[in-house]
């Protein structure tokens, strides 16, 4: 779980509240997210931190998951990519899980699970989609008949439709291993390794609920929506 980040554009909530605790109708972003997974068939979880990072420890020792849930403190933030690496050892040798903290989701974890089980033999990596309403803030995807990612399209202002990167996925431990070949610490997932497996990532589409809460106006409509 990806919760380190500064949320600058939920100021000013954020500036006493790290943006994965943020209340979405009267419970942290966190919340949901645990509950999901540790009762969806994920065994433990892994959660960096960066910014009020004793906030989250707090929340998290007296959370009932706490003793499923690991923390690991970066001093200097390493991008989606750079904390994968950074933490490859934790991971192990088997498929593991990333996502961002700061999403509000609502997904069959266990189908999730079962998609990348049975994804095609080329793929590596497993990719939640969703359907957004602002195609131009994310990154969009074209898929070919078998759901295999054949096009990204990174917050384009014309992007072709409408299908969107949920910024959830399922990673073969190779993937960690390109990484570490790039030679560097900080290294951004959806910049720098996605392009590369490009007819290398299959997908599940979420099509119950996701939205990303990155500013003032998408945390006032997942309060309405969710």
């Amino acid at each position: 779980m990806l919760a380190a980040g500064l949320g600058t554009r939920l100021r000013p909530i954020t500036e006493t509240v790290p943006k994965c605790l943020v209340s979405i109708r009267g419970r942290p972003l966190l919340a949901y997210w645990l509950d999901a997974l540790l009762s969806g068939g994920v065994d433990r979880t892994l959660i960096n931190t960066h910014y009020l990072a004793e906030a989250v420890r707090a929340y998290i020792d007296a959370s009932c998951w706490r003793d499923r849930v690991d923390l690991v403190h970066e001093d200097e933030l390493l991008g989606t990519g750079g904390t994968i690496l950074a933490n490859r050892e934790w991971l192990g040798t088997g498929p593991f899980m990333v996502a961002h903290a700061d999403n509000l989701t609502r997904f069959d974890v266990a189908g999730f699970i079962a998609a990348h089980a049975n994804r095609p033999a080329q793929a590596e990596i497993t990719m939640m989609t969703f359907a957004t309403d602002s195609p131009q803030s994310c990154g969009i995807v074209e898929l070919d008949g078998n759901g295999v990612v054949v096009g990204f399209h990174e917050k384009v202002e014309n992007p072709p439709g409408n299908l969107a990167n949920a910024a959830v996925y399922i990673l073969e431990p190779a993937v960690a291993s390109y990484l570490a070949s790039l030679g560097r610490k900080v290294i951004d997932l959806s910049t720098e390794v996605l392009p590369h497996y490009i007819g290398r990532i299959t997908t599940f589409h979420n099509a119950d609920y996701h939205r990303d809460i990155g500013t003032i106006e998408s945390l006032r409509m997942a309060q309405a929506e969710f």
